[in-house]
């Protein structure tokens, strides 16, 4: 089969099109394994101060919080390692499945446009797992902000415990998210 230059172009064009994909899920895998690293040294942190917790003296009185709070975190780390383990294989996935994207379109504008879906097919499916990775990314955010949320109401119940009552009372609970109009200053 005989090209021009003009065809040429276009099918370059259209083989290099998915790198804007390819990149996204790049960037997508590289934030990805920065928060699987994160939460790999929080977990540690914590099965330190856990297994520290044993040396502390057994008549505090909040030493089975504490205890609850750093288990109840590392049962929602847990969690979130494994969304982000799955999340960063489908966006390898969907990198994969790109490169054989722009490869279909070299192969098939070479050799028979009568397999023109099946880079349109590839398309889809790395738009799928780019997809499916992000959704994944998403509900371990929420559940990273949970555990954030929970930390913070954990300090700040057992912080009330050590400061004078009228600091406690000039600083009451600040809800910022999801007032309701009535609960409004």
């Amino acid at each position: 089969m005989r090209m021009d230059v003009s065809s040429s172009v276009a099918v370059l064009t259209a083989m290099i099109t998915p790198a804007v994909l390819i990149s996204a899920s790049g960037t997508m895998i590289l934030s990805t394994s920065t928060r699987l690293g994160r939460v790999v040294d929080r977990v540690r942190s914590l099965s330190d101060r856990l297994q520290a917790l044993s040396d502390d003296d057994p008549r505090d009185d909040l030493l089975e919080e504490k205890r609850v709070m750093i288990f109840d975190q590392l049962d929602k780390l847990t969690s979130r390692s494994r969304l982000l383990q799955r999340a960063l294989t489908t966006f390898y996935l969907a990198v994969g499945v790109f490169v054989a994207t722009s490869v279909a379109i070299g192969v098939v504008s070479f050799f028979s446009a009568r397999f023109a879906f099946i880079p349109v097919v590839f398309g889809l499916l790395g738009a799928f797992f780019l997809f499916y990775g992000s959704m994944l990314a998403v509900f371990e955010a929420r559940l990273a902000l949970s555990t954030t949320h929970a930390e913070m109401d954990f300090i700040w119940r057992t912080s009330k415990l050590f400061v004078p009552p009228e600091l406690v009372e000039r600083h009451k609970t600040h809800y910022v998210h999801f007032r309701r109009k009535k609960d409004r200053p």
